[in-house]
């Protein structure tokens, strides 16, 4: 248990430092940014796919005694990230956005940004309850969903007021959340072996939603060729990473 505890814990750090990757788009062009963030969004669609159908869902439905539920429990993760994104972009604030006073956009963003990332400790905790594969390949798909995503929430966070040095902090204080619920993961489920067997499938829903809903209709603005050959051959690089895991 101690290994899983240790595993659990370094893999939800690690994704907790990613929020300091923002402050490298500084020192960037945009037009660079632009087109390694088109990698980026495709690699991680790719891998939060992969993760999905390759580890998660096969690996629930084996361990669940009652199928249909475990269906329910994933399409119930794709409403609840419905639902978060519904809540990040509720309200609008029509106050000129300052330094003294951050547009709500910026606390809306951190408040799903700690949602989301607390979800995800209570993915990575409860795929290492599992074994250390699910929660390895359950990692790498979060780790390349963080890097564009906190890229994005850093330009959010700078475009609502803040200053650089807030935006990080408050950046990485939204991030350590996930520790949170990895260490809630571990606690439950060590009591309620149960526990994980519902978790992943609203994980594998969860993953599902961002990669459809989010990421792919960003990457459907490319209508070059060569762009969407890219990015194709991005997704399925992200999926292959799941195979070799598995």
């Amino acid at each position: 248990m101690t290994q899983i505890y240790f595993n659990s814990l370094l893999s939800v750090f690690l994704i907790s430092l990613i929020s300091f990757i923002g402050v490298i788009t500084l020192a960037l062009k945009q037009n660079f940014i632009k087109k390694i963030m088109v990698f980026l969004v495709s690699l991680s669609a790719g891998t939060m796919l992969g993760g999905a159908f390759i580890h998660i869902l096969p690996e629930a439905i084996e361990k669940g005694d009652n199928k249909l539920f475990i269906w329910l429990l994933v399409l119930f993760g794709i409403i609840i990230f419905f639902v978060l994104e519904k809540i990040i972009h509720w309200r609008h604030c029509h106050i000129e956005t300052s330094i003294h006073h951050p547009h709500p956009m910026g606390i809306m963003n951190l408040i799903g940004d700690g949602l989301h990332n607390f979800i995800d400790g209570l993915v990575i905790g409860s795929s290492y309850l599992i074994s250390f594969e699910l929660g390895l390949a359950t990692t790498v798909a979060i780790i390349s969903h963080e890097i564009p995503q906190e890229i994005g929430d850093f330009g959010v966070l700078i475009y609502a007021g803040y200053t650089k040095n807030k935006a990080l902090l408050y950046n990485f204080l939204s991030a350590t959340i996930a520790i949170a619920g990895t260490i809630i993961a571990l606690l439950i489920g060590n009591i309620l072996e149960d526990l994980s067997i519902y978790i992943l499938p609203i994980a594998a829903g969860s993953f599902i939603y961002v990669a459809v809903a989010d990421l792919i209709p960003e990457l459907k603005k490319e209508s070059k060729a060569i762009g969407s050959i890219i990015q194709l051959i991005c997704i399925l690089i992200g999926i292959a990473l799941m195979i070799i895991i598995k």
